[in-house]
């Protein structure tokens, strides 16, 4: 049984790339016909793709886990409950950013902003998962 579900968008990532793939597809229709125009429209629909894979992050409790995703369903990971030792509402640091990146002892998943919530393992490992509503996921993970 789910306990908590919560998906948060990703406003200023979604802009972002928006406004990069634009600016590129502009650049691309200017263009005389030819490679350089392939590779600037190639870019433009991964970097389209990719601003549509994390357009936003979805994290889900369960009675035994807790699940996040990006976007339609990318990338998704679960941690067990029972191998979760704290939960707590951190901020996170400004150079961390966004979207899966290594931190020190564990992982950061995060879409937008820096609030988010620390999960500590007893192997020492901490998961962080951005969230705009660090508080309510915490209380739902019984912490």
């Amino acid at each position: 049984m789910t306990h908590y579900r919560h998906r948060q968008p990703g406003h200023l990532i979604r802009a972002v790339f928006a406004a990069i793939s634009a600016v590129l597809l502009v650049m691309t229709l200017r263009l005389e016909p030819g490679q350089t125009q392939v590779l600037l429209a190639g870019l433009t629909a991964a970097l389209a793709l990719t601003g549509w894979l994390f357009s936003s992050l979805t994290v889900e409790v369960t009675d035994d886990v807790i699940r996040w995703y990006f976007g339609p369903g990318f990338w998704k990971k679960y941690i067990s409950r029972d191998d979760i030792t704290s939960a707590v509402a951190v901020r996170t640091k400004l150079r961390y950013g966004w979207g899966i990146r290594r931190i020190p002892k564990g992982w950061l998943y995060n879409v937008s902003g820096r609030q988010a919530v620390a999960l500590a393992m007893g192997s020492g490992q901490i998961t962080m998962i951005g969230s705009d509503e660090p508080e309510k996921l915490v209380r739902a993970l019984g912490y």
